[in-house]
């Protein structure tokens, strides 16, 4: 008895579709990553803005350290709901026996795209948050030695 064709395509479809699953795992990953991070950035800014005479500029550099995760968590969605797209017309495409291979192409490389676009923006929010680091540190260094900025100018 040889399988009927139907769970054969179906099997056919699981199989094209493991690769985008994978993906969407590494998506929600990085989602995992992206999350814990602007949840570090907001606790520290809640902490500061108690205090918020103090730490204006930490503030300024936490807001923006959050805009950058906020648009990467974004993007990353954004990509999982592309992959999640492209797994349901693979399933379309078999089903109604329609060539969707164009659109299945599209959506894929869209969810890259978008998902570059993710990396960049969490790249860039940690080039913000180790320029203000070393920025920290300089200003303790020199509070530590009696020479900050504004003791240096009188």
């Amino acid at each position: 008895m040889s399988p009927d064709p139907k769970v054969s395509v179906v099997a056919y479809v699981i199989q094209l579709s493991v690769a985008p699953v994978f993906l969407l795992s590494g998506v929600s990953v990085t989602l995992s990553v992206l999350t814990n991070r602007l949840a570090r950035i907001i606790d520290r800014a809640r902490k500061l803005e108690e205090r918020v005479g103090d730490y204006r500029e930490e503030l300024k550099v936490l807001s923006r350290r959050a805009m950058c995760i906020h648009r990467a968590i974004t993007q990353s969605v954004t990509c999982s709901i592309l992959i999640c797209c492209v797994i349901v017309t693979l399933f379309i495409s078999a089903f109604y026996t329609i060539d969707l291979s164009r659109w299945v192409a599209g959506i894929f490389v869209a969810a890259i795209a978008v998902f570059v676009g993710a990396l960049v923006s969490f790249l860039r929010e940690i080039f913000i948050a180790t320029k203000s680091l070393r920025f920290e540190m300089e200003q303790s260094a020199e509070r530590a030695a009696g020479t900050s900025p504004g003791n240096a100018a009188k």
